[in-house]
């Protein structure tokens, strides 16, 4: 029998809690207005945010809503600072519980893992096969529309395995069945939705692993990596991947779902990877491109400070240390300089 839990209610509402989710929630974000109002009156507003839970009277507020175009346009929905502090006052408790039951190759939204770790998980793990098999094959599926497609009862059924404490409950289901959803689908851009998509997924990973049997897999949020020397093997792995999400978690796997020879170079967390070395995904490249010229325009105008350019500068050295990429850094860098001095 899986590990349940209660009595966690005290511990998300205790003053001392709510504190220190309004630090964590205002990272990055001190000066904005809401959250500048939200401090003027800092106990006020955490003793007003208590009571709320406390008589269950709390109501989500209506996001903020805005799309974002990297690496594609998505839909963001933004929740107002106070629900911001509720989600993290609720996530650092129950997230260590779920993280205990998560498997080791799940890398999104997880401290100590994250796109850079998986990218070094897929490089290690292809070249061990590459070693052992003359010819590789790679399953590389997606879920189409993961978090527009994710059911609130199954998904409230999964965390209530875990989480039996009624109050901790009310919230969770609270903030799922937000009155902008009918059912099925979390916004993209609140802190428990990324809790919520892994433990999600996480029963998939346990379907792969633990009843197929299956270790030599990778999964980023919905965008997974299975390793075979043998393809029929996948396509079989692919069928009953298929059938798990769509019978247990009703969801769809993404028609781009395919099985490839690795040699071709797998395109996954923002690099191509082959046994031998890896590159930058050309359109992050070209992104970046646009983006430092665009930059040390403005600098040249006056608009925008150098310190701002050294930023993004330093980000991008940052992405490009994990893969083969001097040339192009170079060349990136000196294109920047050019923009610097254009006349």
């Amino acid at each position: 029998m899986p590990k349940t839990y209660n009595n966690l209610w005290n511990e998300i509402i205790s003053f001392q809690n709510i504190y220190y989710a309004y630090t964590k929630a205002r990272k990055d974000k001190r000066f904005h207005d809401e959250v500048l109002q939200f401090r003027n009156k800092l106990e006020e507003n955490i003793i007003t945010l208590q009571n709320e839970l406390i008589s269950k009277t709390w109501i989500p507020s209506n996001f903020r809503q805005f799309y974002i175009y990297k690496p594609k346009k998505r839909l963001i929905s933004a929740p107002a600072f106070r629900d911001r502090v509720v989600h993290h006052a609720i996530v650092s408790v129950i997230e260590p519980l779920f993280e205990r039951k998560f498997i080791d190759r799940s890398f999104a939204c997880r401290i100590g893992k994250g796109t850079h770790a998986a990218h070094e998980t897929v490089i290690k793990t292809l070249r061990k096969y590459c070693r052992k098999y003359n010819r590789v094959w790679v399953l590389q599926a997606d879920i189409s529309k993961y978090f527009d497609s994710i059911n609130h009862d199954i998904l409230l059924s999964i965390l209530h395995r875990t989480i039996r404490d009624k109050n901790t409950v009310w919230l969770m289901e609270t903030i799922i069945r937000n009155s902008e959803f009918n059912n099925v689908g979390i916004p993209v851009g609140a802190l428990t939705s990324q809790l919520f998509a892994n433990i999600y997924l996480d029963t998939l990973d346990h379907f792969i692993t633990d009843k197929l049997g299956y270790g030599c897999y990778i999964r980023y949020m919905d965008d997974t990596l299975l390793f075979s020397d043998n393809k029929d093997e996948l396509e079989f792995l692919k069928k009953e991947i298929n059938n798990f999400v769509s019978s247990k978690l009703e969801l769809k796997l993404n028609p781009k779902t395919k099985i490839y020879p690795a040699s071709q170079g797998i395109d996954f967390c923002g690099y191509r990877t082959w046994a031998t070395h890896s590159l930058p995904r050309k359109r992050n490249v070209k992104r970046i491109r646009r983006r430092l010229k665009k930059l040390a325009g403005l600098v040249k105008k006056g608009e925008r400070d150098i310190e701002s350019l050294r930023e993004v500068w330093v980000s991008f050295l940052g992405y490009m240390q994990h893969c083969s990429s001097l040339s192009t850094s170079r060349s990136v860098y000196v294109e920047t300089l050019k923009a610097l001095k254009k006349n």
